[in-house]
């Protein structure tokens, strides 16, 4: 018997996947817990459009990351910061306070936790990779510098 799996179901498939299964397993139990339906045009419908609508967002946000990615790839940001003579900062500048800067320049938001900086407690010019999107990374260059 052929069904159409509403949930994913660990070993069969996912959801909206069209599966043969044997009439018993199908019926007492994937259709009986609410798992597995019998594949109708309107479900059938209902799934392609669904998975096209998340292919087509997918996209959408694939292209976004790469313009947003070639924007940022390279640039120098600078950031000033209060610190001592000796070179050292009173405190730290955080993946926060990057965060901001890039969308004071750029106008692109960026999460503070898709930033791969380390600690900066130091004057000087630090690399930090953005994590964009899946597989998707610019390098931004943090010039830290000190505030007049």
């Amino acid at each position: 018997m052929k069904v159409v799996l509403l949930e994913d179901v660990k070993g069969k498939g996912k959801k909206g996947d069209i599966i043969n299964v044997s009439d018993g397993y199908g019926r007492n139990y994937l259709m009986a817990r609410g798992l597995a339906a019998e594949p109708t045009a309107q479900l059938q419908n209902d799934f392609s459009g669904k998975k096209s609508a998340q292919q087509y967002k997918i996209d959408m946000d694939t292209e976004r990351a790469n313009q947003n990615a070639k924007e940022l790839e390279g640039k120098t940001f600078e950031m000033k910061v209060k610190g001592s003579d000796s070179g050292k900062l009173f405190g730290s500048v955080t993946t926060k306070e990057i965060s901001e800067l890039i969308k004071q320049k750029t106008g692109i938001d960026i999460d503070k936790k898709k930033l791969d900086a380390q600690v900066i407690k130091t004057f000087g010019t630090y690399a930090v990779t953005v994590k964009l999107y899946k597989g998707i990374s610019a390098k931004v260059n943090i010039n830290v510098v000190k505030e007049d």
